[in-house]
């Protein structure tokens, strides 16, 4: 049985960074439409991202030795949520700040720590994440991209990846690639392995949604020729090392913030024309943010305490995604039950493109199905 969620405060030392940051983030996009504001964890601005590393706003829980500020999951936690709640564009640092400079951290070679994570923090490195395969989704022990050992020492790897996240504009992926066995021995087998996405044999394709954006590609493996030190951990150990990456990511605030600014704009349009009349709804939609936001902060001293909450993670990151894909539909039904109001077009563009959007946060960072599976277990259901 997982533990319960522990309510926990921040602390102070870490509260006070929220003024610099929020200070920081007006300067930079001041102006920025809501609209494109609302793109914010999927919004791709290199320049941004580089502009947070000299400021000291990367690698908050990253050794100083290589780059890091050697704060902690806390002081992160302040970061993300004024950059999500102001809606910054966060893409081109996201992941390698999130996962793969952690990953590499814990796991990885002396050489691939010092090659990697000083880039990290400066916002030079841009990284994106391997995971799901065509037929594949979400279930990552059944992986069929391969890395073979060559006579060399190197690897070569064949296979596909799809719904990666902004391949198209990264240097290297982290890919959880079989290296031995079958897609039938499951988790056994896998392996971690670091390519550079400008290697020959590499081929991206991006993928356009529905909002006519392309946030994520497919990644073609063919005769792709690495060396020995592309291995992250120990060969055959991927699926363990993937367990741990993943509470980075479905523990955050990223998993409750997609649709609040939404929210706030629908707040000041119902405030701008003086109606009362969805006091009570307002009222329910704060209080679920409020409890998620505490959610996630309970996970995020779990990840202080250098524990991994893996069923925590994945109930705020179902809960917290079920939040963001409600919010739209709630705020569509009002502002149509109302159709006499005028309404600020960029209201309009921001519930267009995330009534888009929306249904794809439960399927980014592993399907609701996945996580209630992962739930269901740590419950003793399964």
């Amino acid at each position: 049985m997982f533990d319960t969620f522990t309510l926990a405060p921040l602390p102070p030392e870490d509260e006070a960074i929220r003024p610099q940051i929020r200070a920081f983030i007006e300067r930079e996009i001041a102006g920025m439409p809501l609209a494109k504001r609302a793109r914010t964890w999927m919004g791709f601005d290199p320049e941004f991202s580089r502009a947070l590393g000299r400021e000291g706003f990367l690698g908050l829980t990253l050794p100083k030795a290589y780059g890091g500020q050697e704060r902690g999951p806390f002081a992160r936690f302040v970061v993300v949520e004024e950059l999500l709640i102001a809606g910054a564009p966060v893409a081109a640092h996201w992941i390698a700040d999130r996962q793969s400079a952690p990953l590499l951290l814990n796991f990885g070679t002396e050489h691939q720590r010092q090659k990697h994570i000083p880039a990290i923090c400066r916002g030079e490195q841009i990284f994106c994440i391997g995971m799901s395969e065509p037929g594949s989704g979400s279930d990552l022990a059944s992986v069929r991209t391969r890395a073979e050992r060559t006579p060399a020492g190197g690897w070569l790897v064949n296979g596909q990846k799809i719904w990666t996240t902004n391949a198209m504009h990264s240097d290297y992926m982290i890919a959880l690639i079989r290296t031995s066995g079958s897609a039938a021995d499951r988790n056994a087998g896998l392996s971690q392995l670091i390519i550079d996405l400008k290697a020959p044999g590499v081929t991206i394709r991006p993928i356009v949604d529905l909002t006519g954006d392309a946030h994520f590609a497919e990644v073609f493996f063919e005769n792709v020729e690495l060396g020995d030190d592309a291995l992250v951990g120990n060969e055959g150990e991927g699926w363990n090392q993937v367990v741990a990456e993943l509470a980075f990511e479905r523990s955050g605030p990223e998993r409750i913030y997609s649709s609040a600014l939404l929210l706030d704009a629908w707040v000041r349009h119902v405030r701008a024309v003086g109606r009362t009349d969805c006091a009570a709804l307002i009222g329910r939609l704060t209080a679920e943010l409020a409890t998620l936001r505490a959610m996630s902060i309970a996970c995020t001293a779990r990840l202080a305490l250098g524990e991994s909450p893996v069923v925590e993670a994945s109930i705020v990151k179902d809960r917290g995604t079920s939040f963001e894909q409600e919010l739209p539909v709630v705020i569509a039904d009002d502002l149509a039950a109302h159709p006499d109001e005028a309404v600020d077009p960029e209201l309009y563009r921001t519930l267009t493109y995330l009534t888009h959007i929306s249904p794809s946060f439960s399927l980014r960072g592993g399907t609701r199905e996945i996580l209630r599976g992962i739930i269901a277990r740590g419950m003793g259901l399964r």
